[in-house]
């Protein structure tokens, strides 16, 4: 048993304690590499670990929860008291972290009164729901039962969405009322209104989330508190994350990230964003949108102090040397081997269009209107719209309202355009030449905006309606293709070049390892390995290789399906030892 406290200072048991955290997401590793990241973080001399949790993963169909194998949140916990670490908790109901919708689940937009992040009572009645089933689960894990749980947090960067300061005092009670004993703390941005608009003083203490010029925003918090207060950096970010299509990976300066951090560590605490970034697996990365659509990487590399697949940096090097000078470094053994594989270059097995086997993968809806995936019950992954439009004629007006994010436009199943973000509504005309014809129309799920005033508006799919000379066309069949059943697909029917296909690859193992898929060469898609969805590839970069741990290989026969949407694909892969992710190889 033990007791954490806020007052001048951060107190463990009536010692004065410095926190030097570091941030993993469990979600983002597969749970046979726990221990070994958080050895490394014990070994950097940080004493504690940061972990968000997401909504999203955990109540993936509404009243329906999870929390088994990479989802097990109960188990990381334990994993980070078992080699000595505190746990810093952030269970908000939203989380942002470059995760899909911020962590929110796709459901929530399907009732039409909601405002996300406010104390309105739809969002209120569900994000209590999730939060007290959530507490019930791991509030005995708490310091004061025996845990490791030092900290808890309401929301996270709330300031810089709105100020509706009822909302944060109903969390803030419904986790008391739940059992939470720790303190429990606030993170805004030290910028304009943010810690005005994100903080309640009484209920939970304000931290705040930076990256540089560590003094003038420390003098502003404190400013903030009006009292002698701990503070604390609760995301000092020492990297940055990745977008597709934009031309290189981010990275930071190491003697500018270190000098920051000792500036921290010379008056306060922190939580290092990220120690170990991981990777977004399967469809669960987020997307940002400014001027425009701007869907994250696979890898959460982060330019963190280690690297997507645990591999320690010169940049931790320089953290660990930085620490010392606050903390005595541990002796720690790492007690997990891992190796890197090249198993080399693997030939195509089989393969066939998405339109051959589409009765056996997608869940058919018929409606007058095009309908959403949320509408249709589906979360994530492409659907595919089939409507017949008549006798041959030329159509001088098609467009496609209130369609997000990516969508492939086919006549008679045969490809006539793909349209992205900003020039998906755009005005085009069809040339129909045959005595019936039909239009098919394949749209992908991106990834739902992760922060900002664009989250009330995330719905995938079609929205609006299909313009036809004109007028919005009435008549659709919709297909839904989650992608999560990939057994099923069909390889005996036909493949047809130049359109979205699947792709089976065996793979023969006499030993496990970490290995990379290499991309280049493909267009755009995603990538499962034995059932599982390591994420999404795209020939527009920065990413071309995507990482895939040892433990979800197996020895024997291993098989790889790749899904490409855009025609382009090759009859081979090559799966390498060598992580440089970020660069495109010639064959």
């Amino acid at each position: 048993m033990g007791k954490f406290e806020v007052c001048d200072e951060f107190y463990l048991d009536a010692e004065k304690f410095k926190i030097i955290s570091g941030a993993i997401h469990y979600f983002r590793i597969v749970p046979e590499y726990w221990i070994d990241r958080l050895e490394k973080l014990r070994a950097l001399g940080c004493n504690t670990v940061e972990t968000y949790v997401p909504w999203n993963i955990h109540e993936p169909v509404e009243g329906e929860f999870d929390f088994d194998g990479i989802r097990d949140l109960r188990a990381f916990i334990r994993a980070a008291q078992s080699v000595g670490m505190f746990v810093i908790l952030r269970p908000s109901p939203y989380i942002c972290a470059e995760w899909e919708f911020g962590g929110l689940p796709f459901w929530l937009l399907n009732y039409p009164d909601v405002k996300l992040r406010t104390s309105g009572p739809v969002f209120m009645n569900k994000a209590s729901s999730f939060m007290k089933n959530l507490l019930a689960r791991v509030v005995d894990l708490q310091i004061n039962f025996g845990g490791p749980i030092i900290m808890m947090q309401v929301e996270n960067e709330y300031g810089g969405y709105a100020n509706d300061l009822s909302y944060l005092r109903t969390l803030a009670n419904v986790m008391r009322d739940s059992g939470v004993v720790v303190p429990l703390v606030t993170s805004d941005g030290p910028w304009h209104d943010m810690l005005k608009n994100g903080s309640i003083p009484e209920l939970a203490l304000p931290t705040m989330n930076c990256g540089s010029n560590i003094g003038p925003h420390f003098k502003k918090l404190s400013e903030f508190h009006g009292q002698i207060r701990p503070l604390m950096v609760m995301e000092f970010w020492i990297g940055w994350f990745d977008a597709w299509g934009y031309n290189q990976h981010h990275t930071t300066d190491i003697k500018l990230a270190t000098d920051a951090l000792d500036d921290i560590l010379k008056v306060g605490s922190v939580n290092i964003y990220m120690f170990h970034g991981g990777t977004n697996f399967g469809f669960m990365n987020g997307a940002n949108y400014y001027e425009k659509l701007a869907p994250d990487t696979t890898s959460y590399d982060y330019d963190a102090l280690l690297t997507e697949w645990g591999d320690i940096t010169p940049k931790y090097n320089e953290f660990k040397n930085t620490i010392s000078k606050y903390t005595e470094i541990p002796d720690i053994k790492f007690s997990t081997n891992i190796k890197k594989i090249n198993y080399g270059k693997v030939h195509l097995a089989e393969k066939v269009s998405l339109f051959a086997t589409l009765d056996k993968i997608s869940r058919k809806n018929e409606s007058v209107t095009p309908q959403t995936m949320e509408e249709l019950g589906q979360a994530y992954g492409y659907i595919y719209y089939e409507s017949d439009i008549g006798a041959a004629r030329e159509v001088e007006d098609f467009r496609l309202i209130g369609t997000a994010d990516r969508a492939h436009v086919f006549i008679n199943e045969k490809l006539v355009e793909v349209r992205y973000d900003l020039d998906i509504e755009n005005k085009s005309s069809l040339n129909l030449t045959e005595e019936a014809n039909s239009i098919g129309i394949l749209v992908e799920n991106m990834g739902r905006v992760n922060y900002s005033v664009k989250m009330n508006h995330q719905k995938k799919g079609i929205k609006d309606g299909v313009i036809i000379n004109g007028a919005f066309h009435c008549g659709w069949r919709q297909f839904s293709l989650p992608m999560d059943n990939l057994e099923l697909v069909d390889f005996s029917k036909d493949w047809h070049p130049g359109l979205p296909s699947f792709y089976k690859f065996e793979l023969a193992v006499s030993e496990i390892g970490d290995t990379f898929i290499d991309m280049s060469g493909w267009g755009k898609g995603f990538v499962v390995v034995n059932g599982f969805n390591i994420g999404r590839f795209w020939e527009a970069g920065p990413q071309f290789k995507l990482y895939i741990p040892g433990p979800i290989l197996r020895i024997g026969r291993n098989e790889i399906i790749i899904f490409e949407s855009d025609g382009i694909a090759r009859d081979f892969v090559v799966l390498k030892d060598e992580p440089s992710i970020w660069t495109q190889e010639n064959y």
